[in-house]
């Protein structure tokens, strides 16, 4: 098992409790990936706020089998900041009204119903693809400037399978039909909305997947800390080694029968030896990853604001959310006269915010948060950093095709199995990931699942219909 994130941790405890034997080899110092929890002084920080929610039912069996009564049930409260001013999310008509102003709202009612008469046709990109769906002034100011926060480019060159995949089954008319009164929305009227309620590990994600390795280690599996993979040997389309290194460059090698890996899909080609062929290695070195950064604050105030967390669009402003991680456990923060804040920021290699130093980051995270007037007076007396590489897969336009050369070659090894976000190159939630890595432990048992059509066929599961004006 290549990666002790959330699809491998799953994948090892799969096989474990089906009696098999499994090595989990992973290169950090902690299990979880980008789901992993940071502790510090007793407070913790969850590496950008993970929510759990599913409609697989041996996704959620196995979280509630794994933590029991520490996954809790939490109550979903979002915000987006834009323009000095907090909008309700999902956007509630009077709110949206009220901060926008009434010439403004005409405008966004305006531009889109231009948008429904005359669509742009081929959708070539993202701002295509939203913009005909919600107006090009709705566009502007709900989706353009936090988009190019994550991503770093330009809204016209990310691909439109990134808003299919991510935005599909949210309409602008219906949300609007969803802020009438029950009374006046047409019979049999189905309106989407966003899920109210969500669980969540009583300590964060981190506890789900140090639980899941505790588990695994205790029928006989092994989880590997800081055995960073440095070359898959093979013959032919058959995985034969796994050799690791550790800090000293001592190499270890273990014997494959059966490989599933949740390493970036970029990097397990690369890793192949004898090499993978240029053209493939070419592919891979077309796609590319977003990093995150996490600064954590500590607030001394017990209650700043009752968001979960908020959407910050102000161009202005390099953070892109905030996460208030109380609101999300109690148990994150030790102290009930404190409060405990995560502003993310997303940054690549090359870019002076990956380079910065801690001190200088926790400055910049201050001073960004107190200009949006949530600090509300009260002071910072902590902060720290935490850094995640490779956290997102970047769609830009023309990445499908590089990433179908490489789908098309992990498909022709018969020991080998890519799973999970970045195993698979595919912006997964986290039981999309953990769906994988059940389904490719049943491939080893005589199943034959097509782990590439998780999360391209099935619904996007965050929104649920309700008819005839039913609360959601």
């Amino acid at each position: 098992m290549l990666g002790a994130g959330p699809a491998g941790l799953a994948a090892a405890h799969a096989l474990v409790a089906r009696g098999g034997g499994v090595d989990v080899l992973e290169a950090s110092g902690a299990v979880g990936g980008i789901s992993r929890t940071i502790e510090k002084d007793g407070y913790y920080f969850d590496l950008g706020g993970h929510r759990f929610f599913t409609r697989f039912d041996e996704v959620q069996a196995l979280w509630e089998s794994v933590l029991g009564d520490d996954l809790l049930v939490r109550p979903r409260l979002s915000r987006i900041f834009y323009n000095g001013r907090f909008f309700d999310y999902p956007l509630r008509a009077t709110n949206a009204l009220r901060n926008l102003g009434l010439v403004e709202s005409a405008r966004c009612v305006a531009s889109f119903g231009r948008a429904r008469l005359r669509p742009r046709g081929a959708e070539r990109n993202f701002e295509e693809w939203v913009s005909n769906r919600f107006g090009d002034r709705l566009f502007d100011i709900f989706f353009r400037s936090y988009t190019e926060k994550v991503w770093g480019i330009p809204t016209t060159e990310i691909g439109p399978e990134w808003a299919s995949q991510r935005i599909k089954n949210l309409d602008l008319g219906a949300a609007i039909l969803s802020a009438l009164p029950a009374r006046l929305r047409p019979r049999r009227a189905v309106v989407p909305s966003l899920i109210e309620t969500f669980h969540y590990p009583k300590t964060g994600p981190g506890l789900m997947y140090e639980r899941m390795r505790a588990q695994v280690e205790a029928r006989g599996g092994g989880v590997h800390l800081r055995a960073p993979v440095v070359r898959v040997e093979r013959t032919g389309f058959r995985v034969d080694r796994v050799v690791t290194a550790d800090r000293e460059g001592v190499e270890t090698t273990w014997a494959a029968d059966e490989v599933l890996s949740s390493v970036p899909l970029t990097l397990l080609v690369q890793m192949l030896s004898p090499a993978a062929p240029d053209a493939v290695l070419h592919a891979a070195r077309q796609l590319t990853f977003r990093n995150l950064l996490s600064v954590n604050l500590i607030v001394d105030h017990p209650d700043l604001f009752p968001d979960n967390w908020i959407y910050v669009h102000a161009p202005e402003l390099k953070v892109g959310r905030i996460q208030n991680f109380k609101n999300w456990s109690a148990a994150m923060v030790p102290d009930a006269s404190k409060t405990s804040l995560g502003l993310e920021y997303f940054c690549s290699d090359d870019e002076e915010l990956w380079r910065m130093d801690d001190a200088a980051l926790v400055a910049l995270g201050t001073a960004e948060l107190r200009s949006t007037g949530l600090l509300r007076g009260a002071e910072v007396i902590g902060g720290s950093v935490a850094r995640a590489p490779k956290a997102y897969p970047v769609y830009k336009r023309g990445y499908q095709a590089h990433l179908d050369v490489l789908v098309d070659y992990v498909r022709r090894f018969e020991n080998l199995q890519a799973m999970g976000r970045y195993g698979m190159f595919k912006y997964n939630n986290a039981d999309h990931s953990i769906l994988t890595a059940i389904l490719a432990v049943e491939n080893l048992y005589g199943a034959d699942h097509d782990l590439w059509r998780v999360n391209t066929d099935t619904e996007y599961h965050e929104i649920r219909s309700d008819r005839k004006g039913a609360t959601a």
